[in-house]
């Protein structure tokens, strides 16, 4: 990045990461452009992730879980999407923008290396987890077809948890599954941040339209990270499904059980992984992409007011 270079990809990388130490204008609408671009995505893709949350709740094929959410009626086919909806929202806001800020404290001049990358998006993984972790446990407990006539909204849910005492609601209730929410979402998003740029730049140098090095950046990162995560992932919504003090096992029973259930083989822990991918690649890719036309948008509006 040493020498300049008037590609698209270097082009939006100057924008986005060369501001002077006293411009704080920019860095505040990162939050606001993330946010924007992940409840864009979450609401496109929502159906493809509900039906890979009962394979990893079931561990039953596509057509399975197909079966299951046409048998509870398309009245519920939505159900349990607002709290997705919302947490994403929140989850492009913290991600997007919290990484952007910690990447400015930590390299101010610029140019970003690799190292100041994945501790940034390490760092606003941790941030992001801490916040929105309530939301997900919501939303697993929703989103799982057993649960339906005990609990039918969200406030059920949540008369549930705050009848459980300060430590009974953190522990059993709202953070239930932190710590492997924890691992998940620091990594994945270190990755996502340290290999999306690269990508983008180099597919940038090949002429493309601006959408296409982006989509392709986020599809390939989401898809990889997620592949990658996957055990972690399935191990979250295991835990997060149960509620109730009775049979709450530990994170080591819970990934023990997971393990047996699954036939200790690998391949049966994966069962959804293709719907993983083609879901991953649809909303990282998307995620992305609007990001990036976003980002571009209101650039070019600065640059005409000044």
């Amino acid at each position: 990045m040493g020498e300049p270079n008037h590609s698209p990809g270097k082009e939006l990388q100057h924008w986005t990461r060369a501001e002077t130490p006293g411009k704080k204008s920019w860095h505040s609408q990162a939050y606001a452009l993330g946010a924007i671009s992940n409840f864009m995505s979450t609401f496109l893709t929502f159906p493809i992730y509900k039906v890979v949350f009962r394979q990893q709740i079931h561990a039953v094929a596509v057509s399975e879980a197909l079966r299951q959410l046409w048998q509870e009626g398309p009245q519920y086919f939505y159900r349990g999407i607002y709290p997705p909806l919302l947490s994403k929202t929140l989850q492009g806001t913290l991600l997007f923008g919290t990484y952007d800020s910690l990447l400015c404290s930590l390299s101010p001049e610029g140019p970003h290396s690799l190292g100041h990358r994945w501790a940034a998006g390490l760092m606003s993984g941790v941030v992001e987890a801490v916040a929105l972790s309530p939301f997900e446990r919501v939303q697993n407990v929703l989103q799982d077809g057993r649960k339906q006539a005990r609990f039918p909204t969200t406030f059920s849910i949540l008369k549930e948890f705050n009848s459980y005492g300060l430590w009974g609601r953190l522990s059993l209730g709202y953070y239930r599954g932190f710590w492997p929410v924890l691992l998940r979402n620091s990594l994945g998003s270190a990755l996502y941040f340290s290999f999306k740029d690269p990508i983008q730049d180099g597919l940038a140098k090949q002429g493309l339209p601006h959408w296409v090095p982006a989509m392709v950046s986020g599809s390939v990162n989401g898809t990889i990270t997620c592949l990658v995560l996957y055990p972690l992932i399935v191990l979250v919504a295991n835990m997060q499904s149960h509620i109730g003090w009775q049979s709450m096992p530990s994170l080591w029973a819970s990934a023990q059980d997971m393990w047996d259930t699954r036939g200790r083989k690998v391949f049966l822990i994966y069962r959804g992984g293709s719907l993983v991918i083609l879901r991953s690649s649809v909303t990282w890719g998307l995620t992305t992409a609007i990001h990036d036309f976003l980002q571009r948008r209101s650039h070019s509006r600065k640059e005409l007011k000044d």
